[in-house]
This record gives C-alpha cells, structure tokens and sequence, in this order.
C-alpha cells in the first residue's frame, strides 16, 4: 500500500519517499473534490484563525480508500512477538506459568513467539530433568520453588479448553522474583554493554514451560538455535541443537526454527567471524537435522537474522542468499530506531526517525529479489531504543507513534511478519512490565490485532500543501493507513475498513471521509495518555476511558465511540487512534 497524505512539510525526495505521501493525479483531485464539496460549498472556505498554536488556517482533508482490490496481504500473525533467552538469566522463564501473562499473551494471538535475542548465541541445551538434584546443590533459582512445587503451592488452574497449565503466584513469590531480576538486570547490562556474555543452561524443564506458554497462549514457537558452537573448521557443530530436536520431538512439540542471531556481530561478539556463504552452508546443514525427524521434515526455518542493513551487513545477506535462499522460508532481519542512552522524548515525535525504516526495507528486498523473488520478508526483533531500552520513555505512550507507524509502513511496504522486541524480559522496550501490567504498547497492540485485518488498501488524501523550501526534504506528520477490518472480530461485518491514523502536528487535523467512505457510520478508538505525564505516561484512556485489566484478571472490553454518519473525523493533537468505518461493503474485504 502507498499511504498518501496531507500536510507535508516538504517534498519527499526521490529516493527517499516517506509512507505517506500525497500522489494522486490532478485530474483525480478535481473530481474527487468535486464529488464531495458540490454541495457543500461552504467546506471549502478556510476555516476561522487558530491563534492558540499559532497556526493561520486549518484546513479540511478529504480521504478516500480504493475498496476494490487490496495492495498487499500480509501474514495472518503479522504482529507477533519474541521473548528473549535472558529471561533464563533472571528467573522469569519460572513465571510463564501465570495466568495473568497467559491473558495478556492470548490477547495478541495468533502470532509467533520467537524465543531469541543476542543471548541465543551461548544458549546450551542440557537433557536433565532437575540439573539441581544431580549436583546435589541448590539450582540457579535458589529462592524460588522448582516447577513441580510452584505447581503444588500455587492456585493451579487446569484450562479446560488446552489442558495447559496455569498458576497464581503468591505475593511474596513475585516480590522474591523482582527483586532477583532487578540484581540480574544489573549484571544483564553489563554484558551487554560490554559485549561479553555468559553461557546460558537450557533444560528440558525450561523448554517445557516455554513451550506450554506458547501453547496455551495460542502462540507458535520459533526457537532459535545457537550458531556460535563452531567445529576447527569454523563449520557449525550441531550437537547441542541435535539434542534439543530429539527432545522437543519425542514431546511432539510443533516448533519453527531459526539459526544464531546477528550473524554480522559473531567477530566482535566471539572473535570468530562467520561470513554468508558459510551461514547458509549451516542452514542447510541444520535442514537436513530436520528432515529425518518425522515432526519436523516440513518445519519452517527462517534466517539469517541480520542486524542493520550496513555495507557489510547486505554482503553477508547477499553470500547467504546465494547459498540458502530457497532453504529458508523467509528471510529475516532487525531493526533498532534509537540509542537508548542518549534518547529524549521528543525524538519518537520526528517525522525524519520515523521513515529511517523505509530505507532499509528497501535494501533488504534488492538483495532478496535478486536470488528469491517474491521470497517473505520478515522483521525480526524489531525495537524502539537500544541498550535495553530507556525508562519512562521507551515503556511510554510517546514510544508508540514509533510502534503504530512501523506496523503501518511494514504492512505498506510488503514485509509480510514484524516480531516485537519484547513481549516480556528485562529492560523497559517490552510490552509487558515486571509486575505484569500491560503497557502503552500492548494496548495499542491489542487493538491492531482486534481490529487490523491482513489486506492492506490504498489511501487517497486531498488538501492543501505548503509551499516547498529549496533545499529542505518535507516529511509527513499526519499518517494515515487503512486495512481491510479483521475478519474475526464479529462486531463488524466483512466489508468494513479500518483507519488507523498518526498525528504529529500540535494542532488538531479535520478529515472528511468521500467517495466510498461517504456518510458511512464510523466507530473510533482514541488512544491517549491517562495521567499528568503526558506523553511519557505508562497508562492510556481509550475514548476517555483510562485501560486497566478487570479484577479478575481478565482483559478489558474495548468499547468505541459511535461517531454520526457523515460527520468529520477531528484527530487531536500529538494522539492516535483507529476508525472503523461500518458497511462500506468493500469488495476487497468481503472474501478471505
């Protein structure tokens, strides 16, 4: 999909066009404003002075969507999320098992669950059902209890509808925990700044509670195996890996798999380098592991999860396309917007760090293309601010104009998965905190998932310009994107669109639905913050309603706000929101 919209502050250069920009053919523009001003003139007036913020006219916008076929249909667990291996690390692969988590996990399915990260690469897969025992000494989770007495002392709850199995933790467990984790996230970040990083003991206990919060959640598990075990050679040494798949098969465990992380760092990170033909050697090396394993023969196998699409970074993707393009499923890589040593709040509001991500998908897809075309594409491990993340910032209600665009302009652009950097871990960039609350991000999560369908359409935006200045790029601070609404959702009928729309501007912006959204009834989910933070708040309101999880424990009921047919959408300041407009009876969206 091509977003186009009003409001630019430049014009967008030739090679370096941002998702949302005004192209419609002048013959177009006159009959569209034709259709939708002929009888209401007035409209067309500018409107009274807003001397408040110092603007000198505000300025309707007419939009329209093409409903007749969609532009891209993207995966149906597009927005999916990734745990990372350190939650062994601090302890809180033990916890998996709450129910709250489960709920909040449910709440964004389907989707994949990759379990991998920068730690994936010291990951080392013991077959022991209690490592503790057979050393005869306490485990690395001396203050907690082991699975089978979590199981006995907690209020275990048996989910009629999976078997899974889901507990309450008491008080004084989780408080144990937190502050075991805020001890270990010390030491997390000193690795990682660093750059050295400790083993990390996989037992077949912690895979299976990772696989069981997979399961029950309604989550597919992608796991990602160690590729720094290297043989004199510098050819992968598969024998932990072999392990771990004879495991997970004799469980009968349904896992996609991925190889190693970030390939493009192995030298700085081992002092071993491992260039693209070699990796893609390895991959097809792991393919026939699997092939022989019954469960497995057909499993998916994505990679190479690359960093940054860098000089170097394209050269090892284009030596391992070379090898295992057509070994892989789709090709993966990931992306970070800021460091997070050094970010501000109002760095998630320039319109510039917003379509950095629209170069490399571009470079990504030149090299796929090349060897593969037509091959998925997918974003792995996609976060807001490096270093674990900043908090009060990247945790808050300003991070998810970042969030909302990414998915807009990935579903726009053909990038058929995006997985979220966390779901839940250390660090502030997750969706999820320590205390299992949901943050900024999950709720506007929550209502992608409810109200995005996968087919995207194309938007069509009229309405006055400024003037370009020689010299100066012009991006867009008011995005607009429209989907097809999720078929799932039975509050809607197939036929409905969904806006999802970003304004950046400190003024509030007037769009007048035309053309096939015309005097259609529309259902608008306002998010705001909720509080006197403002834009770093961790709490929203939805229509003015602040978003809290029931007492029970359970997700709340997203409830729009019926807004009249026909009247003008009026986007606040600085906000963003989803608009379903009702019985547009799409073409595009009435057939799965």
């Amino acid at each position: 999909m091509r977003v186009l919209c009003a409001f630019p502050e430049a014009m967008p250069s030739s090679n370096s066009r941002p998702p949302a920009c005004l192209a419609p053919g002048a013959l177009y523009l006159a009959l569209l404003l034709h259709l939708s001003l002929s009888s209401q003139a007035g409209d067309r007036r500018p409107l009274p002075v807003d001397r408040a913020t110092g603007l000198k006219e505000k300025t309707l916008i007419l939009l329209d969507v093409s409903t007749k076929n969609p532009v891209r249909t993207v995966n149906e667990n597009f927005l999916s999320l990734q745990l990372d291996p350190s939650i062994i690390h601090d302890g809180w692969l033990d916890f998996l098992s709450s129910k709250r988590l489960v709920t909040l996990a449910r709440g964004l399915s389907p989707a994949f669950l990759r379990f991998g990260g920068k730690r994936t690469d010291f990951l080392q897969f013991q077959n022991l059902r209690n490592p503790a025992k057979s050393r005869g000494g306490p485990g690395p989770d001396y203050y907690l209890k082991n699975y089978e007495d979590d199981i006995v002392r907690s209020d275990v709850a048996l989910d009629k509808q999976k078997g899974c199995k889901i507990a309450q933790h008491p008080d004084v467990m989780l408080e144990l925990q937190r502050e075991k984790a805020a001890q270990m996230h010390l030491v997390l970040l000193k690795e990682q700044f660093s750059n050295t990083y400790s083993n990390l003991i996989l037992t077949a206990r912690s895979l299976d509670k990772l696989y069981n919060f997979a399961d029950c959640s309604g989550l597919h598990l992608i796991f990602a195996l160690n590729a720094l075990r290297r043989n004199p050679n510098n050819s992968w040494n598969s024998s932990s890996a072999l392990s771990l798949l004879k495991y997970s098969a004799s469980k009968k465990y349904n896992i996609s798999w991925e190889l190693g992380n970030e390939p493009n760092n192995y030298r700085t990170m081992h002092g071993r380098a491992v260039n693209g033909s070699q990796l893609g050697k390895d991959y097809i090396q792991l393919k026939s592991l699997l092939q022989p394993i019954r469960i497995y023969s057909r499993a998916s196998l994505y990679g190479p999860n690359i960093g940054r699409p860098r000089k170097n970074v394209i050269a090892l993707l284009d030596g391992f396309m070379k090898v295992a393009g057509s070994t892989v499923d789709a090709v993966t890589w990931q992306h970070c917007y800021i460091d997070g040593r050094v970010v501000k709040v109002m760095d998630f509001l320039k319109t510039r760090l917003l379509d950095t991500l629209s170069d490399q998908i571009r470079k990504i897809q030149k090299v796929v293309n090349t060897y593969t075309p037509g091959k998925k594409i997918w974003l792995e491990g996609v976060v807001t601010t490096s270093a674990g993340g900043t908090n009060n910032l990247s945790d808050s209600y300003a991070a998810g104009f970042l969030w909302l665009n990414t998915l807009g302009m990935l579903a726009n652009q053909g990038i058929d998965v995006v997985i979220r950097h966390s779901f839940f871990d250390h660090g502030y960039n997750h969706l999820v905190d320590q205390n299992f609350n949901p943050l900024p991000d999950y709720w506007l999560s929550l209502l992608y998932k409810r109200l995005i369908g996968p087919k995207v359409l194309a938007v069509h935006v009229a309405g006055l310009q400024r003037k370009p200045r020689p010299g100066r790029v012009i991006r867009d601070k008011l995005r607009i994107y429209a989907h097809c609404t999720n078929h799932h959702n039975h509050n809607y009928v197939r036929g409905s669109i969904t806006l999802f729309i970003i304004n950046l501007h400190r003024s509030r912006k007037k769009i007048k639905l035309a053309g096939t959204l015309r005097d259609k009834l529309v259902h608008q989910y306002l998010l705001q913050p909720y509080g006197q933070e403002g834009l770093k708040s961790k709490s929203v309101q939805l229509n003015g309603q602040p978003l809290v999880m029931v007492d029970d424990g359970t997700l709340p009921e997203l409830k729009p706000r019926p807004l009249r047919a026909g009247r003008t959408l009026v986007i606040p300041p600085v906000t963003m929101g989803f608009y379903v407009v009702k019985n547009v009876n799409a073409l595009a969206c009435r057939y799965r």
